[in-house]
């Protein structure tokens, strides 16, 4: 299983769209302290659908607690200022995926503390970042490629119409 780790969101809808992308893929959903939206939020749950039970998901007063829960752990810090790109790192099974908040991102300190598992998704010069929700799920996605995407269900299944019976 991966983690997602969200610290100070800010966007009740961003947070609910990760933790739909969480219950779709096994992720565990880490929220660090303060979050800028009650936990009972009406776009909160309604961005997560029916999805909730399916989440596994934890809050923390700082990024130290969550830090002192794993010590073993391996976090990587996803930022448009890190020099490697989420691509070139090869994730295992438990890898912690750590997000900033809409407007700052992580604070600058805890990436200085962690400069070589800061990662970047690549996009053009003129863009400031991507929204945090598809930033997030592009990565627990490049994770998961990587790990053949354990557990996952793979294949669907069309449903047999004939062209006729779909024009009634």
């Amino acid at each position: 299983m991966f983690h997602i780790v969200l610290v100070e969101p800010e966007i009740p809808q961003n947070a609910g769209n990760i933790a739909r992308t969480c219950a779709a893929t096994g992720t565990a959903l880490h929220m660090i302290r303060p979050l800028g939206f009650e936990v009972s939020d009406k776009y909160l749950k309604r961005a997560g659908l029916d999805y909730w039970n399916l989440v596994d998901i934890s809050y923390y007063d700082s990024f130290d607690e969550l830090r002192a829960k794993y010590p073993n752990a391996r976090f990587f810090f996803f930022t448009t200022k890190a020099r490697r790109r989420h691509s070139d790192v090869s994730f295992q099974d438990g890898d912690f995926l750590v997000f900033g908040k809409e407007t700052k991102g992580l604070p600058e300190e805890l990436l200085l503390e962690n400069e070589e598992t800061c990662l970047r998704i690549p996009m053009f010069s003129e863009a400031r970042s991507l929204n945090l929700s598809n930033s997030a799920a592009i990565a627990v996605y490049e994770a998961l490629r990587q790990t053949d995407y354990h557990g996952l269900l793979e294949t669907g299944e069309l449903h047999e119409h004939t062209w006729s019976e779909l024009d009634k």
